[in-house]
This record gives structure tokens, C-alpha cells and sequence, in this order.
């Protein structure tokens, strides 16, 4: 770019030809001195709807990153794949970013323009909106500050064509003539210095505006001394600073101290130098390059030297020499349709309206490229960390997901497994233990049924132990052998269960604990067992790696173990029932002489079952012997096989008497009755023999003293012995049929207390099972879970990577190098 030396050279060399309108052409560029040109303002724009549009974009991405979160965190367990932290960061980034925009919307490019009264500063902002907006005249005229921007002119308050302005803090549009009544200092409404006009206006009307760009009048900074506060209130955002100096004088200690304040608060401020009025040069010809450099020469200075905003070669192309008057009246010209009027106007007008365009490209490119940087780069910065930081959020959540989905994958294949090891060992324990249960069976059975047999011999004296008050009498003997029977019942169990009941106890408790123990690796795996005793539960619990099915077999074998020690012991019942057994016992207590012709008979001959032994025994099945049903009327003395079932006796056939006598003489049987009453018999014959009469006396006398013996003998104790005789081999014989009945029945006891226990352990197991089931259910669920997390989670990842190229380029497109315009003001 040429300074301003070259520029004057450039148009002096083109002064030739005065019919035709003066044009410079420069980089490309057409300059002439009505200011149309290609404007470098767009380069702001393009950036500003360019990082909009970004950001636009990386507000829907958080939103979308929102929605993400909130349906992991709905259907999340307690893996929790995301925290707290992940959603307030991007609650929190979604608020940075809304904030951004807001701003971004907001931005524009502010140019300030300061100098001393009636320097022109009214009459260069006139100029460069190509109309008379603003006051101007002699003397000092701008009261306030006047802050001019675009509107749209859309027409809805029907002056907006026209333009309006906003006084102070209401929303009341007025219009645009009125600026002159509030911002005059000679007017009687006229507002304080320290205040501000909004000025709006179309933006069809001036280029400039079009390019959010916003123009700042202000007082003069002589009448005021409250410099600071114009500062602090207009200057900190502004991004071009135009001092407006009058080139008919030098500039002015007061201007430079308010440019220092403004170095001082702000870093480097971009300021342009405007030596207004210099079309007084022409009346002076052979001085106007003396006084032109020596301009130059103390604004390159102020800018370099003193201010160091700039080096001298830059601060060159900041110093300028133009008349607004002169710029203002041809662009109004030629707004309206007029020719220029140039005959009222000073020798090299041309070269100072093109030194006012070149001013305005320069001052453009200035405040385009510095708000450009100064609005957009924090910005897109921020952006980038935000993005960065969401970035690596969406990185970590595929991450993560991918580390559940692999967990889940292999606690999967473990449970897999462990259902596979189970119902394999579940058919080797099985048959093993119905093995163990039916041996333990048959050995029952055989301890019962030995020990009933050893108690069956030892029931005399069981009986023999049973001592009650005993009497005759049919109701006392009644109620005596109803507590008889309840003797032999509680006697018989209680030796059984003492012989028995123990061993079999610890038998089925060893089984039972073998049983546990096979059972137990299907219910808590090898991974959660400790090696300290299961009742310390603390210790399991701090061996168990953060499986919750592992905890709930470990839990779940520690209830099974206490239930298994806290079981009560086992009682066998042995359900002998002595009152049901001996229901058709009958006692008989009645006298009975020993030499009586019935008890002889009855010992010669047997009773009923001694004579069917002696024609051949006992059938095959001791069972198909029908009980003796019990005698309603009894008569004493019968002997008990003669009574009948309605109490009379039986008679007895002449052929089962010869008989017996015939066999009785001939065979040798174990009834020692026969032996006595041969014995007997022979006595008297052989006293007849030997002495005679006296031998029979003498047996008659012996027998009849034994009869008396033995009715004086016959007391309730004799009847007591009688009956518990009776009772001991009525008993007997009932026990026997039914030892293989209780021994059964005790067999199925201990089959059916260890079949339960067995039962549970398989319950027990299928429980295990179907939680294992459950378990692969809900992983299957997760890991669907976790892949679409794991996919949405990478093309938020890829998107954040595209939103940070996207800034990326925007910084180099935009706040890297100066952008290259082209003839038709694109980038």
C-alpha cells in the first residue's frame, strides 16, 4: 500500500486532463472522490455471520450433547456411566456458549472521533454518511455524545425510512430532526456533555452502515474536564480512535493528554489522525508541502513516539489530509442526482476528495481488521476451549463405553460358563447323592429292624418294669392295660431311639454336610470365596470384586450354611402304637389248677398253634395269619384257644384229639407238658403196684393239698404275673409281624429328611441359575445400552473435532493474516 507522499505524487502526475473526473487506481482498487470503493468492512461482516453461524451450530451440538446425557442418565444403572461433573460441564458450557452468542450478536465496530471544538469532527461523520445528519457550524455545536448505527428502515413506525433516534434510556423513537434541538450547545434543550443520542439510520442510505459499524460523536474535549469518565462511559470498546485536527494549527497539548489517557487504559488503541480544513492549503501554494510534512512529521511522532501505538513506517499511512466540507457537498451531489459543483471549490479539491476515500479504506481496513480480532477472537477462543473440553467429555463416554461393553462381554462369557459347570457338576452330584441317601436307607432299615428284634426279647423285662396298682375288676383292668401299653410304647421308643436315633443323626448330618459341600462351588464362585470362615462376614465382603451376583451367592450361601446349623435334629419316629398293636389282647386271670383235666389236656396236646406245628408249622408268610379278633363275653375257665369270638368255647374234635395223643406218644416235641403228665400217670400205678390202696390215699391226699397250694396262691399278684406273662407272649408275637413295617417306615424317614435337604440344595441351585439367567438379561440390556452410547458418544466426539476445524479455519480465514480483497469487496 502507498503512503500518503506517493499518493500525492500519484495525483499530482494525473492533474492533466480537468474535463474529466479524476480517478486513481491502486492495488486493484478504483478511488475517486465521491468514495465509491470496495469496502474491507465486509471482512467483519463475513467473519461475524461466520462465527454466528458457528456458534449457531455449537449451541444445537450442546443441545444435543444435553439430550445425550439426560438419555444415558435415564436409562443408566448403577454402573453410572456419567456423573454429575460430566452434566454440569456441559450445563455450564451450554450457558458460556448462549452468552457468546449474545454478545456476538451485539458486536460491532465502533469508531470514536475526538478533537478540540470546531475542528470538523460533525462535518467528517456528515461526509462519511453522505448526508447532513449531524449539527455543524462554527464554534462549538456538539453538546453530547452522538452515537450513529444502521437500521433496517423497515417502515413500521413509518419514519424509519427516514431514520430515528432513542434519547437517553426511553424507547421513544424520534425523528432525525430533532438531533439538532437535543445536541446543539446553543439550543435551550440542548443535554449534558456526559450523555448520549442514539442515532439510527438506513442503512441504504450509507455503505458504511451496512457493515455494522457504528459512528461516536463527541464533544470537544477542551469543554469538558471530565475526561475519564468519556472514557470509561464510550472509549474501552471502541475499536478505532479518528482525532480530528485542524490543519490550520498543530495539534494540541489537550489532545495529546486525552490520547495518553487512552493508552493508558486501553492496550495500543488504533488511531487515526485527521488534518481537517486542508483545502485553506490551496491559498498557499508554495507553503502546502512544508506545512503538509510538517504534519506528517509530529502525527508520526505523536503515534510512534509518544503513544507508541505504531512504528513510523505504520503511523504514515495514519495521518491523512482532507475537507470534509469539500467531501460532503460532492457526495450529497451525487446522492441527488446533481454535477459536481467545483467552481466554488479550492485549487486540487480532486486530490483531497481522493485523499478522504483513501482515508476511509485505510480507516476500514483498520477497524475491520481490529474489531475483528478484538470482538471475535476471545470468542472463538473460549469456543475452542468449550469445544476441547466437550471433546474430551465425548472421548472419555466411548471410552468408557467401550470398557463396560468389553467388562460386560467377558462377565458373560463367565456367567455362560458358570451355568454350562453347573448343570454339568449338577448330574454328577445328583447321582451321587441319591446313592449316599439310599445306603443310608437300607442301613437304617437294618439298625432298626436289628434293634427291634433285641428289644422284642428283652420285652419281659420292660414289662416286668411296670409297676401300677392291679385288681381284677374289669374296668381297673381296663385302664391298667391301657397304661401298660403307653409303658411299652414310651419304652420301646426310648431304647430304640437310644440304640438307633444317634447314629443315625450324626449319619444324616455327615451326608447332609457332604451334600453343602458339593453343592456349595455352584453357589458362591471361586473368585468369591475367602479364605476365613464363612461366618466372618467381613471378610467375604471385602474379597468380593464389585459383582453384585457374586454378593448375592455369598449372602445367599452364608443364610443356606446358618440355616443348615441352626436345623433342629432329627427325630425318628418309630410309630409303634402299642394300644392299636394289642387291641385284641384278652387277658385270663382266672384260677386254673395245674393238675386240672383241662390244663392237662391243654399241656398235652398244645394250644391251636402248637398242634398245627406239630402237623407242619407255621404257614410260609407269618403275615397271612389272621389276627384273633377279641372276645366280647369271657368265660373263665376256658383256656384262651377255646374261646370263641361271642365267648364260647371252641369244641374240640375227636380227631384232633386222637391224634395229638397218638403223636404225643410218638413224636418228640418241645412241650415239656406231655413228659409231666405221663410222669404223672405212672405214679399211681406204680405205688398200686408197689404198696397198694395206700399209694392211691396218698395220691389223692397230695393231689388235693396241691390244689389247696394252689387256690391259697392265687392272689392279685399271681394274676398280675399271669397277665404280664400273657401280655409279654401276646406282644411278642404281635411285634414280630410288624418289625419290617417300622424298620421300613424308618428307612423312608431317613430317605425323606435327606431327600428334603437334597430338594432345597436343588432349589437352592436352580435359584442361583435363574439369577445367573437374570443377570446375562440385564447385561444384554446394558450392553445394548452401552453401544448405542458408545455410538452416539463417537459422532458427538466426530462433531466436536468438526466444530473445532470449523474455528480453526475461522481464525485463519479471519484473525490470522490481513484478508486479500478482490474488485467486488470479497474475502
Amino acid at each position: 500500500m502507498c503512503n500518503n507522499q506517493n499518493f500525492h505524487e500519484d495525483y499530482l502526475g494525473c492533474q492533466g486532463s480537468n474535463d474529466k473526473k479524476s480517478s486513481l487506481v491502486m492495488d486493484g482498487r478504483i478511488l475517486d472522490g465521491s468514495g465509491d470503493m470496495s469496502s474491507p468492512l465486509k471482512h467483519f461482516t463475513n467473519a461475524k455471520k461466520r462465527i454466528n453461524n458457528i456458534f449457531l451450530d455449537i449451541g444445537k451440538y450442546i443441545g444435543e450433547f444435553s439430550s445425550f446425557i439426560d438419555d444415558v442418565e435415564k436409562n443408566d444403572d448403577e454402573t453410572a456411566v456419567v456423573d454429575d461433573m460430566v452434566r454440569n460441564d456441559i450445563l455450564a458450557s451450554l450457558e458460556k456458549v448462549n452468552g457468546i452468542k449474545d454478545m456476538i450478536s451485539r458486536n460491532h465496530m465502533k469508531v470514536v472521533f475526538f478533537g478540540r471544538t470546531s475542528n470538523g469532527k460533525s462535518s467528517v461523520i456528515n461526509a462519511m454518511l453522505w448526508d447532513k445528519i449531524l449539527p455543524s457550524g462554527i464554534g462549538h455545536t456538539t453538546n453530547c455524545f452522538l452515537s450513529i448505527a444502521g437500521c433496517n428502515g423497515d417502515g413500521k413506525n413509518g419514519d424509519d425510512t427516514k431514520g430515528y433516534l432513542l434519547c437517553g434510556e426511553t424507547e421513544e423513537r424520534r425523528g432525525i430532526g430533532s438531533v439538532t434541538q437535543l445536541s446543539h450547545a446553543l439550543s435551550q434543550e440542548s443535554m449534558s456533555s456526559d450523555s448520549q443520542i442514539q442515532i439510527f439510520w438506513p442503512k441504504t442510505k450509507c455503505p458504511l452502515l451496512k457493515d455494522d459499524v457504528v459512528l461516536v460523536d463527541s464533544p470537544g474535549i477542551d469543554v469538558s474536564s471530565d475526561i475519564d469518565q468519556w472514557i470509561d462511559n464510550y472509549c474501552l470498546d471502541a475499536d478505532v480512535f479518528i482525532l480530528v485536527a485542524n490543519a490550520e494549527s498543530t495539534l494540541m497539548l489537550v489532545e495529546k493528554k486525552f490520547f495518553h489517557q487512552v493508552n493508558e487504559k486501553l492496550s495500543k488503541p488504533n488511531i487515526f489522525i485527521l488534518n481537517n480544513r486542508w483545502d485553506a492549503s490551496a491559498s498557499e501554494p508554495e507553503l502546502m508541502e512544508e506545512v503538509r510534512q510538517q504534519h506528517l512529521e509530529r502525527g508520526i511522532s505523536f503515534l510512534a513516539d509518544e503513544l507508541k501505538v505504531v512504528t513510523k513506517q505504520q503511523a504514515k499511512d495514519r495521518v491523512f489530509f482532507v475537507s470534509a466540507k469539500e467531501a460532503l457537498q460532492t457526495r450529497r451531489n451525487k446522492l441527488n442526482g446533481k454535477p459536481d459543483n467545483t467552481a466554488n471549490m479550492a485549487e486540487g479539491h480532486q486530490a483531497r476528495l481522493m485523499e478522504f476515500a483513501k482515508f476511509e479504506h485505510e480507516f476500514e481496513e483498520c477497524i475491520s481488521q481490529s474489531a475483528t480480532r478484538t470482538k471475535f477472537e476471545y470468542p472463538s477462543q473460549r469456543a475452542s476451549r468449550i469445544i476441547d473440553a466437550l471433546y474430551s467429555r465425548a472421548q472419555w463416554l466411548h471410552e468408557r463405553s467401550t470398557q463396560l461393553i468389553q467388562e460386560g462381554n467377558n462377565q458373560k462369557m463367565y456367567l455362560e460358563g458358570r451355568l454350562e459347570d453347573i448343570d454339568f457338576k449338577m448330574k454328577f452330584i445328583t447321582q451321587q447323592c441319591k446313592e449316599s441317601i439310599a445306603n443310608l436307607a437300607t442301613e437304617a432299615e437294618r439298625q432298626v429292624r436289628r434293634a427291634m428284634t433285641d428289644e422284642i426279647r428283652c420285652l419281659p423285662m420292660l414289662v416286668d418294669e411296670f409297676q401300677r396298682p392291679f385288681h381284677p375288676n374289669h374296668m381297673v383292668l381296663r385302664v391298667y392295660k391301657s397304661e401298660l401299653y403307653k409303658h411299652v410304647d414310651e419304652g420301646l421308643g426310648r431304647n430304640l431311639s437310644a440304640r438307633c436315633s444317634s447314629a443315625l443323626q450324626k449319619q444324616i448330618n455327615k451326608i447332609r454336610g457332604e451334600m453343602i459341600e458339593m453343592v456349595r462351588p455352584l453357589l458362591i464362585p471361586d473368585s468369591a470365596r475367602s479364605p476365613e470362615s464363612e461366618s466372618e462376614s467381613s471378610s467375604v465382603d471385602a474379597k468380593i470384586p464389585g459383582n453384585t451376583q457374586q454378593q448375592k451367592s455369598v449372602r445367599f450361601f452364608r443364610s443356606l450354611m446358618r440355616s443348615a446349623s441352626q436345623q433342629p435334629t432329627f427325630d425318628m419316629s418309630y410309630d409303634i402304637d402299642c394300644a392299636s398293636l394289642c387291641a385284641d389282647f384278652q387277658e385270663d386271670v382266672g384260677f386254673r389248677f395245674s393238675l386240672g383235666f383241662t390244663q392237662l389236656m391243654a399241656r398235652f396236646m398244645g394250644n391251636k398253634e402248637a398242634r398245627r406245628m406239630r402237623l407242619g408249622g407255621f404257614a410260609a408268610d407269618a403275615s397271612q395269619i389272621a389276627p384273633t379278633p377279641p372276645a366280647t363275653n369271657y368265660h373263665p375257665g376256658l383256656p384262651e384257644d377255646h374261646v370263641g369270638v361271642h365267648g364260647r368255647a371252641e369244641p374240640v374234635m375227636a380227631e384232633d384229639v386222637l391224634w395229638s395223643l397218638t403223636s404225643g406218644y410218638f413224636k418228640f416235641t418241645q412241650s415239656h407238658s406231655t413228659f409231666f403228665v405221663v410222669f404223672i400217670g405212672m405214679i399211681p400205678y406204680v405205688l398200686w403196684k408197689a404198696i397198694g390202696w395206700r399209694a392211691v390215699a396218698f395220691s389223692v391226699v397230695s393231689y388235693g393239698a396241691l390244689y389247696a397250694y394252689e387256690r391259697l396262691t392265687w392272689t392279685s399278684n399271681a394274676k398280675e404275673k399271669m397277665l404280664k406273662r400273657q401280655f409279654v407272649e401276646h406282644a411278642g408275637d404281635k411285634l414280630n409281624l410288624v418289625i419290617t413295617f417300622t424298620s421300613s417306615n424308618c428307612s423312608h424317614q431317613v430317605q425323606q429328611e435327606l431327600s428334603g435337604t437334597f430338594a432345597q440344595l436343588c432349589s437352592d441351585v436352580e435359584d442361583v441359575r435363574n439369577d445367573i439367567q437374570d443377570e446375562i438379561q440385564v447385561l444384554l440390556k446394558r450392553q445394548r445400552h452401552f453401544s448405542t452410547v458408545q455410538a452416539r458418544a463417537k459422532t458427538l466426539r466426530n462433531k466436536a473435532g468438526w466444530l473445532a476445524s470449523e474455528l480453526d479455519s475461522f481464525s485463519k480465514a479471519f484473525l490470522s493474516a490481513p484478508p486479500v480483497y478482490q474488485e467486488n469487496g470479497t474475502s
